[in-house]
């Protein structure tokens, strides 16, 4: 369990500055709203998790406690919080998930308080634990959901690109828009496909590799006719990567418990279903292959319709890149620009291509 220092009473200064004042004021709404999120996402969890929680919006609530002491009497009317912190609250208040702790994450490693003269240090040293103490309860969200999240941004990602790259390529080639929307169909469906069919194939083999690695239950069934004084019970432990120690003592618990079997198991990551996998990916990768050829279902052409593609594309790109980040605890901007720089550089490279093939071919 982590401890949280309590921040002690700093007398008020009689000639501060107004500048100081609205900082205070600043901070101790952005104190309050801190408190507001943790009690909120304490209300939709549970045990220890529920009750680390409620700590950390105890300690924001020493915080405010601290700027509400040393504002005095300039305290004024409650402003209210950044825009962050309100959509902060707005999620916890509604969903309680992983997002919103991650989001809660970056909030805390953005204090301020290390630079500021009024902040006393253990207010500093406790913004800088509840970031980890916050990253510690995403950590589990984020393993539950790292497979999952793979597939989806991989999914979308790849449909979003490739059929851009597609579309482009044949529409700076000279192709009719008829053309187009067949390339673009067609790339969707092979594209789909090939995602769903790569996804089940990659979940069946590391679930059957899985299983070849399990033992085999049968084997409780002959511990008690084993030679002790041999005990080849230790060689299977051995093998697994115990020393010749480790493994005859665990063999000698085992022996005496006469018990060989799922607790002996190594606990492997959840694999997910390989017909839901598939099924995922197919309408991923579809919903972000579609978006590159809307303009030219609805009868755009030339120019107009490769801004708007790229455009639309884009957007989403960003969009995905921005997802990554946040739940990822890192900048969204730069996610988000990177998965962009990446999107359209694919794109510009295939429609250079074809406007080459286009040059030649006249």
């Amino acid at each position: 369990m982590f401890c949280l220092a309590h921040s002690h009473v700093v007398t008020s200064n009689p000639h501060r500055s107004k500048a100081q004042i609205r900082r205070w004021r600043r901070y101790l709404a952005e104190e309050r709203a801190e408190a507001a999120v943790y009690r909120e996402l304490a209300a939709r969890k549970g045990g220890e998790e529920r009750d680390i929680l409620l700590k950390l919006a105890e300690a924001e609530d020493r915080h405010a406690a601290h700027w509400q002491r040393l504002l005095g009497e300039d305290v004024g009317l409650p402003l209210r919080p950044r825009l962050g912190s309100r959509l902060l609250a707005f999620l916890a208040g509604r969903f309680g998930s992983v997002f919103v702790l991650t989001m809660a994450q970056r909030a805390e490693a953005r204090s301020g308080y290390r630079e500021d003269e009024h902040a006393t240090e253990a207010m500093a040293a406790d913004e800088q634990i509840h970031e980890e103490v916050v990253r510690a309860l995403a950590a589990a969200g984020r393993q539950r959901m790292s497979g999952t999240l793979r597939a989806a941004v991989f999914g979308m990602n790849d449909g979003l690109v490739s059929n851009l790259a597609l579309v482009l390529g044949i529409g700076a080639s000279g192709a009719s828009t008829t053309t187009i929307l067949l390339a673009g169909f067609a790339g969707l469906l092979a594209g789909a496909l090939s995602m769903g069919a790569g996804e089940y194939v990659s979940i069946r083999s590391q679930r059957e590799l899985l299983e070849a690695s399990a033992p085999n239950p049968e084997a409780s069934r002959v511990l008690s006719d084993l030679d002790v004084d041999a005990n080849e019970l230790e060689l299977i432990y051995r093998a697994r990567g115990m020393t010749a120690k480790e493994a005859q003592e665990h063999a000698e618990e085992i022996l005496q418990r006469l018990e060989f079997g799922a607790e002996e198991i190594d606990e492997h990551e959840e694999i997910g279903s390989a017909p839901a996998a598939a099924i995922s990916s197919f309408c991923l990768f579809s919903a972000g292959a579609i978006i590159p050829v809307l303009p030219y279902i609805f009868g755009l052409s030339g120019l107009p319709a490769v801004f708007t593609a790229a455009g639309l594309v884009g957007a989403a790109l960003l969009l995905t890149g921005a997802i990554v980040g946040v739940l990822s605890g890192a900048s969204p901007i730069k996610r988000a620009l990177r998965q962009l720089a990446i999107g359209w550089g694919a794109a510009a490279a295939t429609y250079a291509l074809g406007l080459l093939f286009n040059s030649n071919g006249a």
